[in-house]
């Protein structure tokens, strides 16, 4: 029976090293803004450099397909980084939850036409 106890006192503390929290690194976030902004321009570039007059044939249809989905989804990302790096700015300025919510809504708007005119 104590072998049992010893092995369960050995899980628990390997759970518990397991869950303890990480902090990410300093640097993270910038690299991560980098990485997002990197790829919102590259699928920019693809599409601004795809000849409408290959729209003809299908085959042609993936690698702006794929660019306009990696652009979409790397622009979305990048707008939520830079809206939710700046919470606690709104939050202490706004006067209550709606305030919050059209300030951060204010900006969500904010960041997506930065993005777009670039």
């Amino acid at each position: 029976m104590s072998s049992d106890t010893s092995s369960f006192g050995e899980f628990e503390h390997l759970v518990k090293r397991a869950l303890t929290p990480v902090d990410p690194p300093a640097d993270l976030t910038l690299r991560l803004e980098s990485t997002l902004t990197e790829l919102t321009e590259l699928a920019h570039d693809e599409l601004e450099s795809w000849e409408l007059s290959a729209m003809r044939d299908p085959r042609n249809w993936v690698r702006p397909v794929a660019a306009a989905a990696i652009g979409t989804t790397a622009g979305a990302a990048l707008v939520v980084l830079r809206v939710r790096q700046q919470h606690r700015k709104r939050a202490a300025k706004s006067s209550g939850p709606i305030d919050l919510a059209e300030r951060t809504l204010h900006a969500v708007a904010d960041e997506t036409r930065r993005i777009l005119d670039r």
